[in-house]
């Protein structure tokens, strides 16, 4: 069956929060993540991001079933420690979209939905009329002892779609790793790019 992606803007999202938790929760155990989900907080963040003016939700969906999703939204909507790094720099917060999660399952990678992804996302910026896309990603050590054997970052990726790390500019946010017993705080290393 051929994959269908679906835009789904603000008001319109309710449909597939849940699938988004879903998929979140299970994505997001890989590396580097690590992440033990809950799916209260996943609830609360979806409901919130949600209501979110100017958000975006990508859907993948293969038939029926969604497979993979990413979201975005204006950087004014959400955490306020994503836009420290801008504020510090002098940037215009106002300016900036924001583009969170890519979440993806194993055997529907490779087939340029993570670009259709970042291409949707881009235009809601851009429709928008914002200048600057950005994202986080989480930094992991390099012996780091959950990294699976020739684990490759999506650094490649990124960089051909016009990103690169902006210098210096890191931000922090905790959650649970897989087999700790409190969450912890994980370093983010924000990317950027100007739209065109």
């Amino acid at each position: 069956m051929a994959l269908k992606i679906e835009v789904l803007k603000s008001g319109d999202m309710a449909p597939v929060l849940a699938d988004l938790a879903r998929l979140r929760i299970e994505v997001f155990r890989a590396f580097p993540y690590l992440y033990d989900g809950d799916l209260a907080y996943e609830q609360g963040y979806l409901d919130r991001f949600s209501r979110a003016e100017g958000a975006v939700i990508v859907v993948a969906r293969d038939g029926a079933r969604v497979v993979g999703a990413s979201t975005g939204a204006p950087l004014a909507e959400v955490e306020a420690d994503f836009a420290e790094p801008f504020k510090a720099r002098g940037a215009a917060v106002a300016d900036i979209f924001y583009c969170a999660e890519s979440v993806l399952l194993p055997d529907y990678r490779g087939r340029g939905l993570g670009h259709a992804f970042f291409d949707h996302r881009e235009a809601q910026a851009r429709a928008l009329g914002k200048g600057i896309s950005t994202f986080c990603s989480v930094i992991r050590p390099p012996d780091h002892p959950a990294r699976p054997e020739g684990y490759r970052p999506l650094d490649g990726f990124w960089r051909k779609r016009g990103y690169a790390p902006l210098e210096g500019a890191t931000v922090s946010f905790d959650w649970k790793d897989i087999g700790d017993a409190a969450e912890t705080t994980k370093r983010l290393q924000v990317w950027s790019r100007r739209l065109d």
